[in-house]
């Protein structure tokens, strides 16, 4: 196990930069969000800390990239920023995300509930859910894990040309596995940050992916023509659980994240690191070290409680439109169920400081 650990100074130039401008404008935060930031400085805070490598697999050290402080990514001319003509972040549902279209609509909403508070001033809205057929893409059995993918390239296509007016960003979300080449075992997502599209997948955050009783597994595909995709017709889609959903969540806003021309972090423990693998996603924070959470407030312009504040929230609330049930109703309706946030308790707590912090 190794940690990252850069000094005081390099992460203060990191966050607020040695232009004059940017000092001025880091100036002019109100003096709890400048106590919050500031714990970034702290070798002994509780809210902020280095990043520890688990192995030699895990991304900084098989990816090397250059780190992306916030004066970098303030003064990149190609970075995409919302405007009042472009301030909608569409989801477009590919396939069934739940094992019913009930659960799957419900869980659709507590993505587009998290997206709205996470990305807190911007609007986040859904587009009518469509099949895998809709897209025409291409679609395979791996060899490996012999489940069904679809080809994220392709996708990516199909919500470009489906970008409403007002569309700051496209994220299509979809429970069937992603490639994006023939060569290529998988890949968890993909986006075009010149396009503003991406397409993430959840398959592989289920917690019976890599079991050897997958119920995903195919010996043999089976297609009439190109134009046949009857195999996604009933195709397994995991259990929603509050893993998968948390899951589910942090690679969301990471990918959007990375939309609004957020790199990869290499400063402090952070959402925004890079993931090899499952266990290193698990191992990241769900929410954004001070100098990535710099970066989105200049794009987005909210105030730190605000967001915060929404979180919490999210954490708090039952699932949009669902009624109080009884016993009986629960068993026949699972949208009587409670939106499942167990996963989420340690996170809701590290808010809580954030908070107490911001309001000292």
């Amino acid at each position: 196990m190794q940690t990252v650990r850069h000094s005081e100074h390099t992460l203060k130039t990191a966050l607020i930069s040695k232009n004059p401008a940017l000092v001025s404008q880091y100036e002019k935060l109100d003096a709890g969000e400048k106590r919050l930031m500031d714990e970034a400085f702290r070798p002994d805070s509780d809210l902020f800390g280095p990043i520890t490598l688990h192995s030699q697999s895990d991304w900084i050290t098989s990816h090397p990239e250059a780190p992306q402080d916030f004066e970098e990514f303030f003064s990149d001319p190609y970075r995409k920023i919302p405007s009042p003509q472009k301030h909608s972040i569409y989801v477009q549902c590919i396939g069934l995300l739940g094992n019913t279209r009930s659960i799957s609509e419900e869980y659709v909403k507590w993505l587009k509930g998290y997206c709205e508070a996470f990305f807190y001033g911007l609007t986040v809205k859904l587009l009518e859910p469509v099949p895998v057929s809709a897209t025409r893409c291409s679609f395979r059995i791996n060899d490996n894990t012999q489940n069904l993918q679809i080809h994220a390239g392709q996708i990516l296509k199909f919500l470009k040309k489906k970008k409403p007016e007002d569309a700051f960003c496209v994220v299509g979300i979809t429970m069937i596995d992603l490639y994006p080449r023939d060569s290529w075992n998988f890949v968890f997502g993909q986006a075009s940050l010149t396009d503003g599209v991406g397409i993430f997948s959840f398959a592989r955050y289920g917690s019976d992916f890599y079991s050897s009783h997958y119920e995903g597994k195919l010996k043999k595909l089976q297609k009439k023509s190109s134009s046949d995709y009857s195999v996604f017709d009933n195709y397994y889609v995991p259990e929603v659980t509050s893993v998968l959903l948390l899951r589910s969540c942090k690679t969301l806003t990471h990918e959007i994240g990375h939309i609004f021309g957020l790199r990869h972090c290499q400063w402090l423990a952070c959402l925004m690191q890079g993931s090899n693998h499952l266990e290193e996603a698990d191992q990241r924070p769900l929410d954004l070290c001070p100098i990535c959470l710099r970066k989105l407030q200049s794009a987005v312009g909210f105030h730190l409680k605000d967001r915060y504040k929404a979180l919490v929230r999210w954490v708090g609330a039952e699932s949009i439109d669902t009624p109080t049930a009884t016993p009986e109703h629960s068993r026949a309706d699972p949208l009587s169920l409670p939106k499942p946030v167990e996963a989420f308790k340690e996170w809701k707590e590290w808010i809580t400081k954030c908070l107490a912090v911001l309001q000292k």
